[in-house]
């Protein structure tokens, strides 16, 4: 019976192994689109943006890192927060709070700026959304079949 609780608890880790992994590279392909758009197009065509452009530096290469990092973790949290049932206000809560905790992060570093707070807005909105792309993937690879909701079991 214990061997068996093992072998379960076995297939659960990996399974939100899986999850984290693809939560991370989606956050991580967010993280890579909503750059290209703020360098390509908002920073450059709105003034007031101007300083959400950046290159490729140190900087970048971590704040990615922390992007993929955050997608492993709501990767996991998600898997476990949807479980079976199929209740939106879970998900859609899930997503509010990975976003909202990393949203109001950069609103309050807005509020500490000499600049104005518009770019921390948008650097607010984006962070919901990297999340609400990550929850999209989740949702297909659980409705495809490649990892499978947790199961209390």
């Amino acid at each position: 019976m214990n061997r068996i609780s093992n072998n379960q608890l076995m297939v659960e880790r990996l399974e939100s192994l899986k999850a984290g992994i693809i939560g991370g590279l989606s956050l991580g392909f967010a993280f890579v689109i909503t750059n290209l758009i703020n360098n390509l197009v908002l920073a450059k065509y709105f003034e007031i943006l101007a300083s959400l452009q950046i290159g490729v530096s140190w900087y970048w290469l971590v704040s990615g890192a922390i992007a993929g990092f955050s997608g492993l973790l709501f990767g996991v949290t998600y898997r476990y927060i949807i479980r079976l049932d199929n209740n939106p206000q879970l998900k859609t809560g899930g997503v509010l709070a990975f976003g909202l905790v990393r949203g109001l992060t950069q609103i309050e570093v807005g509020w500490n700026s000499a600049e104005t707070i518009l770019p921390f807005l948008v650097l607010a909105f984006e962070s919901v959304l990297w999340f609400a792309m990550a929850a999209i993937a989740l949702d297909i690879a659980i409705k495809f079949g490649w990892i499978q909701p947790f199961s209390s079991t």
